[in-house]
């Protein structure tokens, strides 16, 4: 692979992961109308008896009713999925910095792969103690495990930019 290449490889593995972010950001601001909507969909059709078999349906309509209510009594609390939110879009932006100069900013490549990593005890640990269902915890965990993949690939090209640029 010639520098531009792995350069042009750096950018596309850290344009999905900063979509990612973002799109993950993004959608926990309207938590409670995007499980209203999912409880609707799972009713309907024939999604439903798959929904209902694998105890998807029950657990979306729990979390939804407890979003509802709480949002409905405490609306304050759902400024902590607010702040979730931001923390995802600036962690975004983090990113930035590796996509413009990946050799300069490896660190950033590195500091993800940690908080990668940190997902999956997080969930596992945190996840039990809150009462989330194990097949829920492991979906979390996929997160932290899908989202070093592309970082992993970048840290590879990025490697190979220094090693050019030696």
């Amino acid at each position: 692979m010639t520098q531009s290449d792995h350069l042009r490889r750096v950018r596309f593995w850290l344009a999905v992961f900063i979509i990612g972010l973002v799109l993950s950001g993004i959608t926990a601001f309207p938590l409670e109308m995007e499980m209203g909507w999912l409880v609707s969909v799972l009713h309907g059709g024939w999604l439903r008896p798959i929904s209902e078999f694998t105890g998807l349906l029950p657990w979306i309509e729990r979390v939804n009713n407890a979003l509802r209510v709480t949002n409905g009594y405490y609306p304050f609390l759902a400024y902590g999925t607010d702040w979730l939110a931001f923390a995802h879009l600036v962690i975004a932006i983090a990113f930035v910095g590796p996509y413009i100069d990946p050799v300069r900013n490896k660190w950033v490549i590195t500091f993800g792969l940690i908080a990668c990593a940190g997902v999956v005890p997080l969930a596992l640990i945190a996840g039990a103690i809150r009462g989330i269902p194990f097949p829920w915890r492991l979906i979390d965990c996929s997160f932290g495990i899908f989202g070093s993949v592309p970082l992993f690939l970048c840290r590879q090209s990025i490697q190979a930019l220094e090693r050019e640029q030696a």
